[in-house]
């Protein structure tokens, strides 16, 4: 199910942007120069696919860059969920590397080790089980 353009923007939470009726894109409130930009199309979809991820669920980024139309970019699909904002509502957490892995550095990493554990997603030995906890819409 496609999403609008505000329902992406409450998703993604982004207090530091505000919304530009004039042309329809982003304006930066923090950049020196009035830059305007609107999320890329690989972003919107990441964003579909990763708001749809169940509680106690995980996915690789394989895994979410295939689901979003764009397989063979788990790369992409990585930097991507990089532009998301700190305090974003979107469970970016329940993405991990392919040996299932958090890959993310510190001191994400422990944010995201600490929010998988709530949801009762447990490591062993640094490793998450993605026959046991991985996410197959």
């Amino acid at each position: 199910m496609p999403y609008s353009r505000q329902l992406l923007q409450g998703l993604l939470n982004w207090e530091k942007f505000r919304w530009a009726a004039e042309d329809g894109g982003f304006v930066t409130r923090n950049s020196k120069a009035d830059t305007r930009h609107s999320p890329s199309p690989m972003l919107t979809a990441i964003c579909q696919v990763l708001a749809r991820i169940p509680v106690g669920h995980v996915i690789t980024y394989g895994d979410l860059a295939a689901m979003a139309g764009y397989p063979r970019a788990a790369r992409r699909a990585g930097q991507a969920l990089r532009q998301l904002p700190a305090d974003t509502t979107l469970p970016w957490h329940r993405v991990i590397n392919a040996q299932g892995r958090i890959s993310v550095p510190e001191p994400a990493a422990g944010r995201q080790r600490e929010r998988l554990e709530q949801e009762g997603v447990i490591a062993i030995g640094g490793r998450i089980d993605l026959a046991r906890f991985r996410w197959q819409p």
